[in-house]
């Protein structure tokens, strides 16, 4: 296959792109800056800059086309929020290219939170108890209500923008600085202590094809994960399915789950309808099988299987050394880096320039560096510029399922 991978910023698309190349894809890679990271990989075919989906999208659709075009692409391959903005214009991409993701309106349901959480209450997944607040007379409110309480946006990622009084982020972010609106609600819901358990899933024509269920033992300022760690799918594959038989029977794409586990229960908190650092635990020809729909079942990875982001986890032993060091020096010893076994260091060297092109977008203002790293590729619940009528009529439809 031909294949254009997008946001190609992000480690696992740099998987991805390697997971292709390497077995015989022609793979072009792109982003809205030349420095991302995989689009510096030596299983590329080549590399393209596009404009920013959320801030040029018809720019941004009409590079699309332009590589699509150019390199007679059969499969686009979303890695991050892009994916909003390619679903949404899907009727103005080259005839015969196909889009390795969900139709706008299931993808909208699944990263609206708000809505998210009434699919999973119908799909009969576990779920917290969750109050949606419009305003900040009803933050307040709903913040008295649990002793223990955590709240986010609807519209938030990457463990970014978490108000709670429970747990090492308590206090990281004031009341005062929440700003919820009819337009940008906030959930709150009981704090339910226990280990997050992630999930990244391959699905294709309603079916799941590869499950990988992991933790992130080692984390970056307690959101972004940096070392990986294979954990039990069973549960996990069952409810995903569950979510999926809810959605759209006929999804394809890939999705990616957060759990709590609460006392052996499992609760789901979140999707991010993209892939995360779970893809990198499953090998490569699982991935391909699962990618193209070639499995009888589902590929499953086993627990027990670990990988790391060797310079996060450096950095973060220096950074935090106290807390940090003995557990950081373990994983450097023993754990394989992200990149092991692939020869392509070269790659992963372009990493720094993700946090300069962070850098430049948030244009000197004090926000955190891993959500300004994203800015240009974001999408927030907007109408899309270029949108059809249909797709229009769905956002609207999402808001309205808010709890």
């Amino acid at each position: 296959m031909r294949i254009l991978v997008t946001s190609s910023r992000n480690t696992f698309a740099l998987d991805i792109i390697r997971k292709l190349g390497s077995t015989g894809h022609y793979v072009v890679a792109a982003d809205t800056f030349s420095g991302a990271m995989g689009s510096h990989s030596r299983f590329l075919a080549a590399h393209e800059v596009t404009a920013s989906p959320r801030f040029e999208t018809d720019k941004f659709i009409e590079d699309v086309n332009r590589i699509v075009t150019a390199h007679q692409i059969d499969l686009i391959i979303p890695t991050f929020e892009e994916a909003f903005y390619l679903a949404a214009r899907e009727h103005d991409l080259p005839e015969g290219v196909r889009l390795f993701a969900g139709k706008f309106g299931a993808l909208a349901q699944l990263h609206d939170k708000g809505s998210f959480q009434r699919l999973v209450e119908r799909s009969g997944v576990p779920i917290p108890e969750t109050v949606v607040v419009s305003n900040e007379d009803e933050l307040h409110a709903a913040i008295d209500r649990f002793p223990q309480f955590f709240a986010r946006a609807v519209y938030s990622r990457g463990g970014v923008g978490l108000l709670t009084n429970t747990g090492p982020l308590a206090g990281k972010m004031s009341v005062e600085d929440c700003h919820p609106t009819p337009e940008q609600p906030w959930l709150v819901q009981p704090f339910t202590d226990g280990p997050m358990i992630c999930t990244y899933s391959v699905i294709v024509d309603g079916r799941v094809t590869a499950q990988c269920t992991y933790s992130a033992p080692e984390q970056w300022a307690h959101s972004t994960g940096i070392t990986f760690l294979a954990e039990d799918s069973t549960k996990t594959l069952e409810y995903t399915q569950k979510l999926v038989d809810e959605l759209d029977p006929n999804f394809t794409g890939q999705l990616s789950f957060d759990f709590v586990n609460h006392h052996g229960e499992l609760y789901a908190i979140e999707c991010n309808p993209r892939p995360t650092n779970g893809v990198i635990l499953l090998e490569t020809a699982e991935f391909v099988d699962a990618l193209t729909g070639d499995v009888e079942e589902p590929v499953v990875v086993e627990p027990g299987v670990e990988r790391q982001v060797r310079l996060a986890v450096l950095a973060d032993a220096f950074t935090e050394p106290i807390k940090h060091l003995k557990t950081s020096l373990h994983d450097l010893l023993h754990v394989h880096d992200i990149g092991h076994g692939w020869h392509d260091s070269l790659a992963m060297m372009w990493g720094p320039a993700a946090l300069v092109h962070g850098a430049k977008l948030s244009h000197g203002q004090k926000v955190e560096l891993l959500k300004a790293m994203g800015d240009d590729i974001v999408w927030n619940g907007e109408p899309i510029v270029g949108m059809t009528e249909e797709d229009a009529a769905e956002l609207l439809d999402v808001h309205a399922q808010r709890i």
